[in-house]
């Protein structure tokens, strides 16, 4: 098992059991490891919901010990460039600009912006129009994404 699902298994229903929304979570290996933890709610996120779920979610790591090295624990909301780690989450944001980093190149790129045109779950691939062109993207091909936020 990945080290991310492992972390996702263990500390989803702990957010999900303090009535938040399990966003996502991000490992970044290296000296300075860190678990950053989004959560989300209907009526947004303030500091201390990050400090509860901060000392709930400390407590389980403590206790499960997935990470056989030091690290730092980052609870936060999702914000307006919130990243996207589901194809349900996608689904939520068709019509809006994503921004893609991918694993591997698609057309000789690995980035690219555009507008989230569909979600196929069944595929597992995303539509996006960049620029004047359609681009059909395997979801396992997607390193990162993230909404991108509009002014104005």
């Amino acid at each position: 098992m990945r080290k991310i699902d492992q972390l996702e298994a263990i500390l989803a229903p702990v957010v999900q059991s303090m009535g938040f929304e399990f966003w996502g979570v991000q490992y970044i290996q290296g000296r300075g490891a860190v678990v950053r933890v989004f959560i989300d709610h209907e009526d947004g996120i303030s500091v201390d919901d990050c400090a509860d779920v901060s000392h709930q979610v400390s407590g389980v790591l403590d206790v499960e010990d997935p990470i056989n090295t030091e690290y730092v624990l980052e609870i936060s909301s999702p914000g307006m460039d919130r990243p996207l780690f589901t194809l349900p989450q996608w689904q939520r944001f068709i019509g809006e600009n994503i921004k893609v980093r991918l694993l591997g190149p698609i057309q000789g790129r690995r980035r690219f912006v555009g507008e989230l045109l569909a979600v196929d779950e069944g595929e597992e691939q995303v539509s996006l129009r960049h620029e004047e062109e359609v681009i059909l993207v395997p979801f396992g091909q997607i390193d990162r994404a993230n909404v991108e936020p509009q002014f104005g």
